[in-house]
């Protein structure tokens, strides 16, 4: 803290120091019992180089002479008001000419309670009244040196203009309030204007200050976060990059040649007045005809919206802070500043330097900024007409907070105050933090962070009007929570441009997204159709995203629409088919069934295996016709499992049962050794009268292997999506369990047409190894075309493949080993009988010549 104020003061010697007698400031000093500062740049420039020399000051504002006096007139009201009984307050003002050096010193003199050695006001007297707090400064980087000051005492200070978003950190900046709103809400404000008006691309010109550094870095944070605009690019000038005499040719001609080869349709310009000047001179000069968005440091300026040639620029949209006009003020300047205090040493400056006059003048004069004396008289009547120009109202607001903060810390009633004049700064800025009141239709209160609930009105330049007072133009209202009011109409015609003028799309159709394809202009995009699967709605040119994971993109690609579950359904034909065929299996092995139940005891049914083995055989078709009926319909868990698993556990016990009875037909008829080792074994099992042996030794095996499927990787429903639909299908698990499964099968089908095709030479009246070869090469033949056509098939009919082959396969058991005994049943009863078969063996064998014994 010594060291920073060592600092200061050093500032503060070297600025005197610099200061010459022909360039003395303006000051104004009122004693009181509360003395308020005031800090304003009057002089809006000074001539501070990094090189030594007299320093001295220019372009003198007419509005900021304004607002100073706009301070001393509220502080001359709440006295004559007494708004505090008994208690006065004072002002204490000073030029500070916008220099960080001067108005450092100009601080530190209002803290010492005196005018400095070359103020062209009273000196102020020692006496007892301390500074209460400051009013100022205008400008951000000069409101962030003042504040550091200021804050080591503790002492409040409310600024009427400066708005960068920095002064809102209370840890670094803990005196500091303001009456006009935060850089953070402007920078919202305009991010959201160049959205409702559609504009994809934008420019920035900042400047190299605390307003446009932090306004611009906030700005360009917008966009970026933003991803319906695009931010061409960003460019910081230098803070007074018009001081530096022929250097301030080179930005501005970068500037110049960055807007004109710029496909950005508005550019947004958020430095100082004083800069945007030689910008909007050049741009007139040069024809620009762009859309400029205006900072509030500049919006507001009639001098500059009335430039000659203005039209050439192009249209400019702006914000500021609600504008209002104090009440009063008016009156008290066209009186000609009657009752106006004897040391108010800025108007005497004024009538000085700028004699004022009245000779009828129009009212709606423009009074420019920057003007040297000797320039003629200023009109009181066109004086008065800019008192509702920029920060003025703040000011009056500024006063007021004050005032309001020293009434409740004093405790003051209508008629006497309940404590005396005398307590810290810090106590009047902890009352100022809390004050809520509404002065005139403005409610006003600060934040946590010192900032004001005040929105911004947006501003538009009719440059096409005649009268000058009309020029600049509120269009619309932002406020700080976000809402923002713009005339419908206008928004409606500056969202109806599809296409810019530097033929880059802005809204395409829906079902298309703006895409930036050219690399020369970054910010132009073209219209794009979304990709399959994708979707763009409401017609803007938003981004292509991505359906979900359930839906697929409409034709036209603007919407999303809801897959359909796709699988084999009852109502398709092939479906119907497939049940038919299931059906009439069914029925057909239960007439089977029965009739060998009827004739269990003939021949016949003896021949193929006897009742039982006939029965299981039957039992395991009646399964397979069955399962035909799990493949249509959507999969579930039940479904899945009941198919290929129990399919092959069933296919394998009819298989074996056939093979049994192939092998009691072998061993009846032929030695044992034509069977080979394998076949010996087996015909004498066959022989020894147990088939159920060989039965369930053969069916076991696939059992086991299918229960090992279901235990380890059961087949279950999944979902798999396609393009348009959600195909449901049964995952089968492994394939090697679903592959084993098969081709086990296979092999016993296989076994049975061998021992088949080797029975077809014996004397089998009823033709069963032939017909059972003709079946069991059905089989081979039916699944060795199924797994190619099953493996490279895709969509809702593969189940019905695996139900087809399903189907003809047992089919081919039923009708080549079982149907044909039915028919001898039925038809050819002299067949089925013990004589007819020993005498079909005896003739069989003597053909042959081989003598039979009977």
């Amino acid at each position: 803290m010594l060291l920073f104020g060592l600092a200061a003061s050093a500032t503060l010697a070297l600025a005197l120091a610099l200061t010459t007698e022909e360039h003395s400031l303006p000051s104004a000093y009122l004693p009181g019992d509360i003395v308020i500062g005031g800090l304003f740049p009057i002089h809006l420039q000074s001539n501070r180089t990094g090189v030594p020399g007299p320093l001295s000051c220019s372009h003198y504002s007419y509005r900021l002479f304004l607002q100073a006096q706009a301070m001393i007139y509220a502080i001359g009201e709440v006295n004559r008001r007494r708004l505090l009984p008994g208690v006065t307050l004072g002002y204490h003002i000073r030029d500070t000419c916008g220099d960080v050096g001067l108005a450092l010193g100009a601080t530190l003199d209002l803290l010492r309670g005196r005018s400095g050695p070359r103020g062209c006001g009273p000196e102020a007297p020692e006496g007892p009244a301390k500074l209460a707090a400051v009013i100022g400064e205008r400008f951000s980087e000069v409101s962030i040196a003042v504040a550091r000051i200021l804050a080591l005492d503790s002492v409040p200070q409310i600024s009427y203009a400066s708005t960068s978003e920095l002064l809102s950190r209370k840890f670094k900046f803990p005196t500091f309030l303001r009456t006009i709103s935060s850089d953070e809400y402007q920078t919202k404000a305009i991010a959201q204007l160049v959205q409702l008006f559609n504009w994809k691309s934008v420019a920035i010109v900042g400047s190299d200050d605390e307003y446009g550094k932090y306004g611009s870095e906030r700005l360009s944070a917008h966009f970026r976060e933003s991803k319906d605009v695009c931010l061409e690019w960003l460019q910081i000038l230098p803070g007074h990059f018009e001081q530096n005499g022929s250097e301030s040719r080179r930005p501005l001609r970068e500037l110049l040649d960055a807007v004109n080869s710029s496909s950005a349709e508005a550019v947004v310009l958020f430095t100082k007045e004083t800069n945007v000047e030689l910008i909007v001179e050049a741009a007139v000069r040069h024809g620009l005809n762009r859309t400029w968005i205006a900072s509030d440091s500049w919006s507001a300026s009639v001098t500059l919206a009335t430039t000659p040639g203005i039209r050439r620029a192009g249209r400019v949209f702006g914000f500021d802070s609600k504008r209002k006009t104090v009440p009063g003020f008016q009156d008290h300047i066209l009186s000609g500043f009657v009752g106006a205090a004897a040391a108010d040493g800025i108007l005497d400056y004024h009538r000085t330097h700028y004699p004022l006059c009245s000779h009828g003048a129009d009212a709606n004069c423009t009074l420019s900024d920057g003007v040297e004396a000797g320039g003629g008289c200023v009109d009181i009547r066109c004086l008065a007409s800019h008192v509702g120009e920029s920060e003025t109202y703040n000011v009056h607001l500024a006063v007021r907070a004050i005032a309001e903060g020293v009434r409740r810390l004093l405790g003051c009633g209508p008629h006497r105050c309940e404590r005396k004049a005398n307590f810290s700064a810090s106590e009047l800025l902890a009352e100022i933090k809390k004050i809520n009141l509404t002065v005139d239709t403005t409610h006003l209160f600060f934040d946590t962070n010192g900032d004001p609930s005040l929105g911004y009105d947006i501003l538009y330049w009719d440059t096409a009007g005649e009268k000058r007072d009309q020029v600049i133009q509120i269009i619309g209202e932002y406020w700080p929570n976000g809402q923002i009011a713009v005339p419908r109409d206008l928004v409606k015609r500056m969202r109806s441009v599809q296409v810019t003028a530097y033929n880059c799309s802005k809204s395409c159709k829906a079902g298309q997204e703006l895409k930036r394809q050219k690399a020369h202009m970054q910010c132009c995009a073209d219209c794009v159709p979304c990709a399959e699967g994708e979707y763009s709605a409401g017609g803007q040119g938003a981004e292509c995203r991505r359906c979900r994971e359930h839906e697929y993109s409409a034709p036209e690609r603007e919407r999303c629409l809801e897959k359909k579950l796709d699988f084999l359904g009852w109502s398709d034909p092939l479906a119907v088919i497939l049940g038919v065929s299931g059906a009439s299996g069914v029925l057909a092995t239960a007439v089977t069934a029965a009739l060998f139940a009827v004739h269990r005891a003939t021949p016949v049914v003896k021949a193929v295996g006897g009742s039982p083995l006939c029965f299981v055989e039957l039992s395991s078709l009646l399964t397979c016709f069955g399962l035909t009926f799990s493949f249509p319909g959507q999969p579930g868990v039940v479904s899945c499992v009941a198919g290929t698993p129990l399919f092959g556990t069933a296919f394998s016990l009819c298989a074996s049962c056939i093979l049994a009875n192939l092998l009691q037909i072998l061993g009846g008829f032929a030695p044992a050794s034509e069977g080979g080792a394998g076949g010996a074994r087996l015909a004498r099992l066959a022989r020894a009268g147990r088939p159920a042996a060989v039965v369930a030794l053969l069916s076991g095996i696939q059992l086991a292997l299918c229960a090992c499927w279901l235990a380890l990787a059961p087949p279950a429903p999944a979902r798999k999506n396609l393009a348009r639909s959600v195909l449901l299908e049964c995952h089968k698990g492994p394939d090697g369990f679903f592959v084993a499964t098969l081709a086990y099968n296979a092999l016993l089908a296989l076994l049975s047409f061998l021992f088949a095709f080797q029975g077809r030479r014996l004397p089998d009246l009823y033709k069963n190894a032939s017909l059972v070869a003709v079946g069991m090469l059905l089989y081979l033949i039916v699944w060795a075309l199924f797994i190619p056509i099953y493996v490279n098939l895709f969509g809702a009919y593969k189940p019905a493949i695996e139900s087809a082959a399903i189907l003809i396969s047992s089919y081919g058991a039923l009708c080549c080993h079982l149907a044909p005994k039915c028919y001898i049943m039925l038809f050819r009863k002299e067949l089925n009988d013990q004589r007819a078969i020993l005498e079909h063996v005896r003739k069989h064998y003597e053909a042959k010549g081989i003598s039979v014994v009977k």
